[in-house]
């Protein structure tokens, strides 16, 4: 059964407007493609490491229960409600619409950078394709004097030059660093000399647009069909590379160097904070793509169970995770007789440089490479197809006609050609500068404000007591309490806390030794802040076209919930969202017309009751009814 009430009979699609999952399942593995990314295998193991190996879980678990699955829960039932993407929902209180906006810009920003990082594992899946490596050696064309393999090598004593990190006084380059910096990225020296574009990353960019429209070209009843495999197999990929690694000599090194606690760093303000930024941002919260896939689960559905489910099972990814990467990073770290955090990197230094070269370490080095990089692919289109539906669907309710519905695959390849055109300056020599400036600015602290301003409206503005009873009617159980507490009192004071911690730990950002211009830096901070403004700027919109005389009547009026909101379909329109209590509501002409006027509602009733009293069991035991008609 799909649903949390039982007795509902199973219909194939509840709405058949917007359509709906096929079933849960396809749901939960979406939502677990779109939480579990990239950042769980480049970032979380990293920052374990960096911030007290095993310590690390307690501050990270606690963030977990306390904002990451309240908010996933929140997002999740919000979009099921209503049955609207991230902009319809809005309808809960239409001056915070602007909340919507900034989520699709947000959602714009992230789907233009990611489908890169995505093209460019694409390449380097391409270029596996081969009986040798292209970054294993120093001898090809864009290597330079500085360049040391780690192949071959051997350990004399216990040390080399090229071992410990040194040639001829200067930092060994990696010939996978140099292969990335010089050949894939063509890097150039400045931010603003984009250069040409690199030919092989833009057809591969293409290649993953195309991939990622064709997999949504019917909306989630392809998607869903496409997720049993793109949200399963990486956990089959992680599993065969945990196996390999952990049999390599010096694999236990590189896992202690991941768990060891050092319970000290508990009490350092910044492992909390890393904490609480990592659970945020890996579950996807304030992107908008929770409200968007629960919006395609039929009404009673148990999302409650289902937030449970995902939060857990993308942390437990995260961790997981740890165990591939530092296995092999502790072999290569004993092959070269250095400290494992000499090899440990983290970002794109982690799956396009250290990772690379630890695999050429190994024997069948092109079949690891092309299984690590085809796990990567598929974590990140997990990712993707929920960015781009957000988009899609955003358009779709917006616009609303039945033709814009009908031909929704239009809606989808016009924001795919959008995306991809936008993506163009991304695969030039100065693009990787671009990428890392989006990534650290236009998804940052954005995203906090917007996921405050979320929490502030549902519980304070349209009112706590009447979001429970939304859930209640839809689950068939009130939100347990320790949810309705998190909700209004606990995550926002969370959420408080990482914007505290992000605007205090903010350091101008940087690419291993360039700086980048102050003039980059405004930049980012307009892209941050472009997604932010969309809430005020809406709002006061708001406020001047709404009804009233004085400007209190007016904000009454913005704040107030708009006569559609509620359930989509009129079979769960039930209690106060009754066609008749929409009876006198702007525009509300469908209601008036869909049942009788409040007099005439009393005297039906009336009547029922009425032919009820007059249905009595007679002496002789028969019954008399009355004749009246029903009406």
């Amino acid at each position: 059964k799909n649903g949390a009430v039982p007795g509902e009979p199973v219909k194939k699609d509840e709405n058949t407007r917007r359509g709906n999952w096929g079933n849960q399942i396809e749901f939960v593995l979406t939502s677990v493609g779109y939480a579990v990314g990239l950042g769980n295998v480049w970032r979380f193991p990293y920052l374990c490491y960096r911030n007290g190996g095993g310590a690390f879980m307690f501050p990270y678990f606690i963030m977990l229960v306390f904002c990451g699955i309240p908010l996933f829960f929140l997002e999740l039932s919000f979009g099921q409600f209503a049955s609207l993407g991230c902009l319809g929902v809005w309808k809960v209180s239409p001056m915070f619409k602007g909340v919507g906006y900034g989520m699709m810009v947000v959602s714009t920003y992230i789907g233009i950078y990611y489908n890169v990082v995505i093209c460019i594992a694409f390449y380097y899946f391409f270029m596996s394709m081969t009986n040798l490596l292209p970054w294993t050696y120093c001898n090809n064309p864009w290597n330079t004097p500085d360049c040391s393999g780690v192949v071959g090598t051997s350990r004399p004593n216990g040390s080399l030059a090229n071992v410990t990190g040194m040639v001829n006084g200067t930092k060994r380059t990696s010939p996978s660093e140099e292969y990335w910096r010089n050949y894939v990225l063509n890097i150039s020296d400045d931010i603003g000399n984009f250069g040409e574009v690199r030919l092989p990353i833009l057809g591969c960019l293409a290649v993953s647009w195309v991939v990622v429209f064709l997999c949504l070209i019917r909306g989630v009843k392809s998607s869903g069909k496409v997720v049993y495999f793109t949200a399963t197999f990486p956990y089959v990929v992680l599993t065969i590379l945990f196996v390999r690694g952990i049999t390599l000599e010096g694999a236990i090194d590189g896992i202690k160097y991941y768990l060891t606690p050092q319970w000290k760093m508990i009490l350092d303000a910044k492992v909390w904070g890393d904490a609480a930024s990592q659970i945020f941002y890996s579950l996807g919260c304030a992107w908008g793509g929770l409200i968007t896939m629960a919006s395609y689960n039929k009404f009673h559905n148990n999302c409650y169970r289902d937030s449970i489910i995902i939060s857990i099972t993308n942390c437990a990814t995260s961790v997981y995770a740890g165990f591939v990467i530092f296995s092999i990073l502790g072999f290569m770290a004993h092959h070269l007789g250095v400290d494992v955090s000499a090899v440990a990197d983290h970002g794109p230094g982690l799956a396009f440089v250290a990772y690379p070269e630890a695999l050429t370490l190994l024997p069948i080095s092109p079949l690891w490479s092309l299984l690590f990089f085809f796990m990567l692919i598929l974590l990140g289109l997990g990712t993707q197809f929920c960015l781009l539906e957000t988009l899609v669907t955003a358009i779709v309710d917006e616009i609303g006609t039945d033709w814009i519905i009908k031909h929704k695959t239009l809606v989808t390849l016009g924001v795919a050609i959008v995306g991809f055109l936008l993506g163009v300056p991304l695969t030039t020599r100065a693009g990787i500068y671009w990428l890392l400036l989006m990534d650290n600015y236009a998804a940052s602290f954005s995203l906090v404000i917007i996921s405050c301003i979320m929490c502030i409206c549902i519980m304070y503005v349209y009112g706590h007591r009447n979001y429970f009873k939304d859930v209640e009617m839809m689950l068939g159980f009130p939100p347990p309490f320790f949810f309705r507490m998190c909700w209004r009192f606990i995550s926002p004071v969370i959420i408080t806390f990482i914007l505290i911690f992000t605007v205090i730990q903010y350091k101008p950002i940087t690419y291993n030794k360039y700086i980048y211009p102050g003039w980059s830096l405004v930049i980012g901070f307009c892209m941050a802040l472009s997604s932010v403004i969309c809430i005020p700027l809406y709002g006061l919109y708001k406020i001047a076209t709404s009804e009233g005389s004085t400007f209190s009547e007016r904000l009454k009026s913005a704040v107030k919930p708009h006569w559609s909101w509620g359930p989509a379909l009129q079979e769960h329109r039930v209690g106060r969202y009754a066609p008749s209590s929409l009876l006198g509501a702007p525009g509300s002409d469908i209601g008036v017309e869909a049942c009788p006027f409040k007099e005439e509602l009393k005297e039906e009733e009336k009547e029922k009751r009425d032919e009820i009293s007059l249905t009595i069991q007679g002496s002789n035991g028969s019954t008399h009814t009355s004749p009246l008609p029903m009406a």
